[in-house]
């Protein structure tokens, strides 16, 4: 935890304060939102509720920054109608690409087999979403419930590399549901597609986060791909009437 001495001195005196908050705060948090997530699986829930809880429960200081908290990047109702969706299928194998918050990841837990595997790629630092830090992991292990096993890959998912990993994760198996919500560029988009949806089962899901047209300063293409290609599948749009300049979820039934 030795400061960069070519660092102004501000920079320096925010970095200390991160690396402390890392090292010894916030994963005394963690310890305290995992001891309440065990408190929930111990309970029948409803989908429903376990929405709500993602978008208003923390823990620490009702200040950002001093709380843990693992609010998805979601309009609410368009997570709900997409899990809605792929709860029906009870899905065994769930793949997410950019899990941020950790939000979403932890939904699907609540949707997928009780010995579900659930395969999380974020890389750390990402533009859209920014990835999360190490210090989350245990946090994010804790949402398994039952004999779910969750694999956390910390990297980017456009190397061959990480396919490499889920496929080893996969063991011969197919992904039921995979949700792409990482890489937000055109090209980006397009390579997690490409690269992953080959791995999706017959009759599977597939899912793209942000599908509305948002404002080009935010360098959210994600419009583009889905529009040149939702045509191309049997698919639906969950679009809310209440934004419309970001979110929607495109669903794609692979057939």
């Amino acid at each position: 935890m030795c400061p960069n001495l070519e660092m102004p001195f501000c920079d320096m005196v925010k970095q200390f304060i991160k690396q402390t908050l890392g090292i010894f705060y916030y994963p005394f948090l963690v310890k305290r939102f995992a001891a309440d997530l065990e408190k929930r699986n111990n309970l029948n829930f409803l989908v429903q509720d376990e929405i709500n809880f993602v978008f208003s429960h923390y823990v620490g200081y009702k200040i950002r920054g001093l709380n843990v908290n693992i609010r998805p990047a979601q309009i609410p109702e368009e997570i709900s109608k997409l899990l809605e969706i792929v709860d029906k299928r009870r899905p065994k194998i769930v793949c997410e690409i950019g899990t941020a918050s950790g939000g979403t990841l932890y939904l699907f837990t609540r949707i997928a087999q009780p010995n579900a595997k659930i395969i999380s790629i974020d890389l750390p630092g990402g533009k859209f979403g920014g990835g999360y830090p190490e210090w989350k992991s245990p946090l994010y292990k804790s949402f398994r419930r039952q004999n779910q096993k969750i694999y956390l890959i910390r990297e980017d998912s456009h190397s061959p590399a990480t396919v490499e990993k889920v496929k080893k994760f996969l063991s011969g198996e197919r992904i039921d549901f995979l949700f792409i919500d990482g890489d937000h560029t055109y090209e980006g988009v397009k390579k997690d597609f490409e690269m992953y949806s080959p791995l999706v089962k017959a009759n599977g899901i597939i899912a793209l986060h942000d599908i509305a047209i948002h404002p080009p300063k935010t360098g959210c293409e994600v419009h583009k791909f889905w529009q040149e290609n939702k045509n191309n599948f049997k698919y639906l749009e969950i679009i809310s009437s209440q934004r419309e300049d970001w979110g929607g979820i495109g669903v794609i039934y692979k057939l």
